[in-house]
């Protein structure tokens, strides 16, 4: 074990990044990735496509972006341009930089033009860390329990959308550290919604910042996810959604098959290479380092295949 807090041999055992325009297909929890145009050959037909997408981080203008509302811009002209259209959208966070009404009201007006029925949010520590999420409740948080949390059923998967960057003063009571949290009373609510389900039930868990731990020591875990997690593995398909870590990563614990996604603003480093946070890129490189996800569900076939397209394609 390394003085940083995590088990190499097993953090490059259970993790794998995937490269542009990766299917990575989720079958009785075995991962398998294939090229794009491999993948779409062979696969049936989806029953229905969501798409995911993060880390806009509208109001950021520094190197390596200093135009993240432009390629916020240019990932919705990507998603209005899919050969089938998805039913929703899930946005994972950290929608603006600086939690302003005027980041907010951009991204709502340019996420309000994505050809899909419906968006879905959560928020990111960049979203709630001004006013505790007022704000991005008042534009986002419609619907949703205590720090944005809620749930929801969608042709036979259960979708679960967790708030994980705050919790009240009173549950956390203990300096900022960096890592997720969820707080007790958002562990409560997640298992009385959990508790009517049958374990065949495919979930699909959404959040910020990821529920496997990734890179405590960067703040790239979820400091009490544990009792979420207990109460997952009971289901037998579960696959969870993050963003926060600008990158696309995958990892696994038994049944559950995590998947960052890339940010559309700017990269981060792997964990442990530098530090965290935007870096410089090599002209003209930025475009292949961003990027958004399709994903599709297949009924009967107890699978998840996920595309992640970057603004390069």
């Amino acid at each position: 074990m390394s003085d940083d807090g995590i088990d190499r041999r097993g953090f490059l055992g259970c993790m794998a990044w995937a490269g542009t325009a990766v299917v990575v297909s989720a079958c009785g929890g075995e991962m398998r990735s294939r090229p794009v145009d491999a993948a779409a050959a062979a696969a049936p037909r989806a029953d229905f496509t969501f798409v995911q997408i993060s880390d806009s981080h509208i109001g950021f203008d520094h190197a390596p972006n200093t135009d993240v509302t432009g390629t916020y811009e240019q990932a919705v002209a990507r998603i209005n341009a899919l050969p089938q259209r998805p039913a929703f959208v899930v946005h994972t966070g950290d929608h603006v930089h600086l939690s302003t009404a005027g980041e907010f009201d951009t991204v709502k007006q340019i996420t309000g033009t994505i050809k899909t029925d419906r968006t879905f949010h959560v928020p990111g520590e960049h979203d709630v860390f001004v006013d505790g999420g007022r704000l991005y409740r008042r534009f986002f948080g419609r619907g949703s329990h205590g720090s944005g949390y809620y749930s929801f059923d969608y042709k036979g998967v259960h979708f679960l959308a967790l708030a994980n960057v705050q919790a009240s003063e009173s549950e956390t009571n203990a300096a900022a550290n960096g890592l997720g949290r969820l707080g007790a009373e958002q562990v409560a609510w997640v298992k009385r919604d959990l508790r009517h389900l049958k374990p065949d039930t495919p979930l699909v868990v959404f959040g910020h910042v990821p529920l496997l731990a990734v890179y405590p020591k960067w703040g790239w875990a979820t400091a009490d996810s544990a009792q979420v997690l207990k109460e997952l593995k009971r289901f037998s398909s579960v696959t969870v959604l993050n963003g926060h870590i600008h990158q696309v990563l995958a990892k696994r614990e038994g049944r559950i098959t995590m998947h960052t996604a890339d940010s559309t603003a700017f990269p981060q480093h792997h964990p442990g290479v530098d530090a965290p946070g935007p870096y410089p890129l090599p002209a003209g490189e930025l475009p292949s380092r961003l990027g958004i996800r399709t994903v599709d569900f297949v009924r009967g076939r107890s699978r998840l295949a996920l595309t992640d397209e970057t603004l390069a394609a």
